[in-house]
């Protein structure tokens, strides 16, 4: 590796690394955001929301590099081409493939980087992330009934508590349970207490009575009792199994995947995800080949290179978007799925193509000088 190579591999490294923490904390503080609720509703602890968030970082890393590396390329080699530098490099005969290959090292160890993520880092992250939301929302040994306020337990069930003594006792509690939509019934009590038992978290109600108006009959029935249990266990569906999707499943598993298991949709969402984590980190590649032909053939102008990094730019979001439009083409028929392959590969090859062939000499204007 020569002292030119080592001395811009060296800025676009430290710059990639430099755009990357910047995305990615912007990445995390707005998407921790999603989990205000979690601390709110159900008291997890500061440790906990950390460990949730962190979780999909990798996810974020897989989009954050390819772009970070995008724009550290034309920020070093823009800059470089201000300061002449180009310039100087190119008059001592070193070509547009010797001036890209720190670029398309950085690219490569990028490529290398992002396929650990999506082949095996990834998926299990996913799948700790899933399984702690999962936790989270549905084991109930550590429920927090909030005063003054309505707690919704899954779909159909809300507890209504006044105040909470010292002792930890409930006061003036209100329950609606309608998990029944034919039978929803209301329950008041003076007092009570959540309570943890082999087959889960229940309210205990003392002192108070159960209300049910069943439809059609207009009469309201009233019961009053000295205790009674809701069981809170069942409002969540806990003993439900969880569906693990095609994000949170080992490589494996999709390769091994059954349609008559897992059904056509998913089947064919566990494909196109089995191919997207090996074109996926293509991209980190593709986006810095792209933007070093564009760079290096526009040549210099003393105006600014605003216009080419636009192209640039542009031909980026274009190669984006065409990733986005095949995995939605592969989603619904597989088929499509080489276009997937295409869509990665083919701007690496028309880039190194561009790179490789030697540059077209300048054609010459001006007045030639008549003979004498």
């Amino acid at each position: 590796m020569t002292g030119i190579t080592r001395y811009i591999l060296r800025q676009l490294t430290v710059g990639m690394i430099f755009v990357s923490i910047a995305l990615a904390c912007v990445l995390w503080l707005t998407q921790s955001l999603r989990f205000v609720e979690m601390i709110v509703s159900k008291g997890i602890s500061a440790g906990t929301f950390l460990l949730l968030t962190m979780l999909l970082m990798p996810t974020f890393l897989v989009i954050i590099i390819p772009i970070s590396l995008f724009a550290v390329v034309l920020f070093t080699y823009n800059k470089l081409n201000a300061d002449r530098e180009l310039v100087v490099l190119r008059a001592a005969g070193l070509s547009h493939w010797t001036l890209a290959r720190p670029a398309l090292i950085l690219g490569s160890a990028a490529t290398v980087l992002g396929l650990l993520l999506t082949l095996w880092v990834i998926p299990g992250g996913v799948q700790g992330f899933r399984e702690l939301q999962w936790g989270i929302r549905n084991d109930l040994t550590s429920v927090l009934l909030q005063e003054g306020t309505f707690n919704k337990f899954g779909d159909g069930l809300t507890i209504y508590v006044r105040s909470r003594s010292p002792e930890g006792e409930l006061l003036g509690i209100l329950v609606h349970d309608k998990r029944n939509p034919d039978k929803p019934v209301t329950l008041m009590a003076e007092r009570g207490a959540l309570v943890f038992t082999d087959k889960g978290p229940r309210v205990l109600m003392l002192n108070g009575n159960r209300q049910q108006l069943p439809r059609g009959t207009g009469q309201l029935s009233l019961l009053y009792f000295d205790s009674y249990t809701v069981d809170l266990a069942t409002a969540t569906g806990q003993n439900q199994n969880r569906f693990r999707d095609a994000r949170e499943r080992s490589l494996g598993e999709l390769l091994a995947a059954d349609e008559q298991e897992l059904g056509v949709v998913d089947y064919r969402r566990a494909k196109v995800e089995l191919h997207q984590r090996l074109t996926a980190p293509l991209y980190n590649l593709g986006f810095a080949t792209v933007a070093l032909a564009i760079l290096l053939t526009a040549g210099f102008d003393r105006r600014g290179q605003t216009a080419t990094i636009l192209k640039a730019v542009s031909a980026m979001v274009i190669m984006q978007a065409i990733a986005l439009g095949t995995a939605n083409l592969a989603t619904s028929k597989l088929s499509f799925v080489p276009l997937m392959y295409l869509a990665a590969l083919l701007p690496i090859a028309g880039g190194m193509w561009v790179l490789v062939k030697p540059p077209r000499p300048r054609r010459r204007t001006g007045a030639v000088g008549a003979p004498a």
